[in-house]
């Protein structure tokens, strides 16, 4: 497995992911897998721009490409399971020298999408050579890459459009299950008056919560809690008295999720699937979102929640879940994680792709 450093304590979406691929790679190879962590640091000299636009990224360069090389060849692997297509420059290096190896390449999201909405919002020179950079490496994962593993079937059609090809499997979001047995003991408990946003503030959170408090939140009776890393530095424009509090970062999501009524998702662009709607899951919450929150999770929406699009949407629905949910926990909700998106989910599936 070639990744990124792994995280002990990962937080973000995409950190917790590649732990949890990591820990279902360990489970369906036992002690047959090997691991090579990328050492990422800041691009320093013309040299690491250069890396840059050839597909080298997040640590690999050309030090560190021969390092793994040398560990491939010296333990005879088979396959190679790429944690990233930001990572693509090593995939036509490793099959020019190691042809017979098989290389299995994990999309966290469509990078390309990703890092053009980002440019959107930021149109640096800095976030255009991101932009430019994560599409080189992209487009030479879609090329050389054996088996292409996305998130859901709308990466799949856009790496069709973008770079030709499609995916060879579909594998949705997996989330470690943090939910503590409490929940399941006390279901029947009434949750408490607010409504939940959950995330980090990269930049579709920010768009997305931003745009709610302004149309939808001055609409509803239910107060909003946001609470995600790094949302203290806009507590002055985001909160409303007895409309919208701004929490931030916070030791347990647990008990936000506990005491919460429904959870919102109200993001309008990104890649990949979200996080934050596993969780819910997870932690038996309903969920009012977007179509962009709901991507990839299209299957189970009508159990899942509420399809958003406008304001009007956003207020009808949460009038609705006020009315309705009245227990803190819906198991059922609870079982749908369980069967597709818990761990023992993630196992078999990466077992019969890799198998």
């Amino acid at each position: 497995m070639l990744t990124k450093a792994l995280d002990e304590a990962p937080t973000g979406g995409r950190e917790l992911l590649c732990k949890l691929n990591y820990d279902a790679l360990s489970s369906v190879y036992s002690d047959g897998l090997v691991l090579f962590e990328l050492k990422a640091g800041r691009l320093l000299g013309t040299q690491a721009y250069i890396n840059a636009f050839r597909g080298y990224m997040d640590g690999l360069n050309d030090a560190s490409i021969e390092k793994a090389l040398r560990l491939m060849r010296k333990v005879k692997v088979s396959q190679v399971f790429i944690d990233g297509s930001n990572l693509g420059g090593f995939v036509p290096v490793l099959k020019q020298q190691m042809p017979e190896v098989e290389v299995i390449t994990f999309f966290h999201n469509v990078e390309a999408r990703f890092f053009w909405g980002s440019w959107q919002l930021n149109k640096t020179l800095h976030a255009f050579g991101v932009l430019l950079a994560n599409t080189l490496a992209e487009q030479k994962a879609v090329k050389y890459s054996d088996k292409i593993i996305c998130l859901s079937e709308r990466d799949s059609k856009l790496l069709k459009r973008l770079y030709g090809r499609t995916a060879t499997h579909i594998a949705p979001m997996v989330l470690e299950d943090k939910c503590p047995a409490a929940f399941l003991q006390n279901e029947m408990r009434p949750p408490e008056h607010f409504t939940l946003f959950v995330g980090g503030t990269f930049y579709a959170n920010r768009v997305g919560i931003e745009w709610f408090v302004r149309e939808v939140s001055p609409r509803i009776d239910i107060p909003l809690c946001i609470v995600g890393r790094g949302f203290e530095a806009f507590r002055d424009q985001l909160e409303i008295p007895c409309k919208v509090i701004v929490v931030g970062a916070v030791e347990s999501l647990a008990d936000w999720y506990r005491r919460a009524k429904f959870v919102i998702a109200p993001i309008f662009d990104g890649s990949g699937m979200k996080t934050k709607v596993a969780e819910a899951l997870m932690y038996g919450k309903k969920v009012i979102g977007t179509p962009e929150a709901f991507s990839g999770y299209e299957n189970i929406i009508e159990q899942a929640g509420w399809l958003c699009e406008t304001p009007d949407d956003f207020v009808k629905a949460i009038q609705s879940a006020s009315a309705e949910i009245t227990t803190s926990f819906d198991i059922g909700l609870r079982r749908i994680y369980e069967q597709q998106y818990s761990m023992n989910a993630a196992k078999e599936r990466l077992r019969k792709i890799l198998q």
